[in-house]
């Protein structure tokens, strides 16, 4: 019986390994869903490397934005409590870019439904949810480099964030998610408006959304009305909670939304997701119906 191999022991040597695993459907049609959705994705930063004109406008418009309302306005607002206006305008500045991202999607979605190319992406053998992905996944990656761009402009201009390591890196964090939740709002509109012209007319109804927010002045220095209005917006809350977690000056009034401004930060994103995340799909699977 010595020469009795244990079966708990290693294999008999000369003998080839087989293995047996058989990949079962779901795993082939995840598999093939990432590689589309990473094809669309090449796709999109490709016309990046091939329009540098684009590129610059998208990631040049943050820094004259910063700049503009930093050096221009800078020296005649007041933050609360005191100290340089600049420390308080930068976090905001970032929520604003953020937050005007989503109409750079919704302009590049229509602009390819205009164009057909949607409707070849559809009649291709291809997964319909890696247009919808691919989309976003590229417009992420490119808020990521705004937002790089901006904090670089930022600390030039002085700007620093005293919250320390964890508290920097929970604020990046929590721009990345509100720019993410956005995504799908921009391509759900992407898909709804009719043309490029109709999606840059968008403009006039983001740009109010934006200021009627405390990115600029504390929304206690609004009538009441309007103050609570800015107070629930939720740019206001990503907006206070990125202050916060800077250690930059916090536009709070003791209101419970401003008081919770973290815990918003992240419900209000989450909601937007939960909402258009499904809109924006159902849209796309409806086209051309």
């Amino acid at each position: 019986m010595s020469d009795v191999m244990d079966r708990s022991g290693p294999a008999t040597t000369g003998v080839a390994a087989v293995d047996l695993r058989v990949e079962t459907e779901g795993e082939r049609r995840l598999y093939w869903a990432a590689l589309d959705c990473w094809n669309v994705v090449r796709r999109g930063l490709t016309h990046y490397r091939r329009q540098p004109s684009y590129i610059a406008w998208q990631l040049g418009f943050p820094i004259v934005s910063v700049l503009l309302y930093g050096y221009v306005f800078g020296g005649a607002m007041k933050p609360p409590g005191g100290g340089d206006y600049r420390d308080f305008l930068m976090p905001g500045m970032f929520v604003m870019t953020m937050a005007f991202g989503f109409m750079n999607t919704a302009i590049a979605v229509v602009t390819d439904s205009s164009k057909g190319v949607i409707d070849r992406f559809r009649s291709m053998p291809m997964a319909p949810s890696a247009v919808v992905a691919g989309r976003g996944v590229n417009d992420l990656l490119v808020a990521c480099a705004e937002l790089t761009i901006l904090a670089a402009t930022a600390l030039v201009m002085g700007w620093r964030s005293d919250g320390g390591l964890l508290g920097t890196a929970a604020a990046f964090a929590l721009l990345v998610l509100l720019r993410f939740s956005l995504i799908w709002v921009g391509i759900w509109l992407g898909l709804l408006v009719p043309s490029p012209e109709a999606a840059g007319g968008l403009y006039a109804v983001v740009f109010p959304l934006t200021m009627i927010s405390s990115v600029f002045v504390p929304p206690s220095s609004m009538p009441e009305w309007l103050g609570t209005v800015a107070a629930w917006n939720p740019i206001s809350s990503t907006a206070a909670a990125t202050r916060e977690l800077f250690g930059n000056p916090v536009a709070g009034d003791g209101s419970w939304i401003q008081e919770h401004g973290v815990l918003m930060a992240v419900v209000w994103p989450l909601a937007v997701t939960a909402v258009f995340l499904p809109l924006a799909v159902r849209r796309f699977q409806r086209l051309s119906r």
